[in-house]
């Protein structure tokens, strides 16, 4: 099987006629692509940059970006909230996702043990999810919001670098000892919500990947409540998928 990585230059490429049944894109820029005449039964397509505004997807000239948004909205309640803009309704917005985030736990607790350990088609595993949120948290909130000097917990996953969850021998949690962390940090952003002004949120606030994009005490929240409904819907995923196998 052919594989193509970040050497092989393929922009602007024309593929006539070609064979790409069965093809595989992982983290891949497909922005721009064109496709004409071509067979997509069963394709399967997961772009989470569709959420944000002004996203576009266009499937035989029917721009099908905000269908997707409204069924996801309609399949997690409380996501539409994501982006509130006032202290009162980021204050719900959070309480919807740590409502549907403790049912998927209560699911994954009635599932075979070992289940929060598995991946689907190399993804991240559910465990490996929870301690990724946990990195999130301590970027876009400790770092970000709360400027602390040392934000990370050790037990979080970075997207590059970091502590890699899949190798032993780093000081691996449990997972008992990661859903504890996660609660916290949790909470964490719960009891700021429950004090912030609409002063603080527009409070200025320095990107923590360094990036020259100007960001405020709510922009970063956004950043936030994106990444926990984001990963809640690619977990969710997943455990349907495991679910499928063990019924099999």
């Amino acid at each position: 099987m052919a594989k193509f990585g970040p050497s092989d230059e393929l922009q602007a490429a024309e593929f006539t006629e070609a064979n790409l049944k069965g093809a595989r894109f992982v983290e891949c820029d497909l922005s721009g692509v064109v496709m004409r005449g071509v067979d997509i039964h069963g394709t399967d397509i997961d772009a989470p940059w569709l959420a944000e505004p002004g996203a576009s997807l266009k499937i035989n000239g029917v721009e099908v970006a905000p269908y997707v948004q409204a069924e996801l909205d309609r399949q997690f309640p409380g996501r539409a909230d994501r982006r509130a803009e006032d202290p009162e309704g980021l204050r719900a917005a959070w309480a919807a996702v740590e409502r549907a985030w403790a049912s998927a736990l209560d699911r994954v607790a009635t599932m075979p043990e070992g289940t929060v350990d598995l991946s689907v088609d190399g993804e991240w595993s559910w465990a490996q999810t929870q301690r990724h949120l946990i990195h999130a948290t301590d970027i876009w909130f400790a770092k970000a919001i709360l400027d602390r000097e040392q934000p990370f917990h050790p037990y979080g996953v970075a997207h590059t670098g970091g502590t890699d969850p899949s190798q032993p021998g780093t000081g691996q949690p449990s997972y008992a000892e990661v859903l504890e962390v996660r609660a916290g940090h949790q909470a964490m952003v719960r009891d700021y919500l429950a004090t912030v002004t609409a002063a603080d949120l527009d409070t200025p606030r320095q990107n923590p990947h360094g990036d020259s994009n100007p960001e405020t005490t709510r922009s970063c929240l956004h950043v936030i409540l994106e990444e926990e409904w984001e990963h809640l819907r690619f977990a969710t995923r997943d455990l349907a998928t495991l679910t499928a196998r063990t019924e099999a």
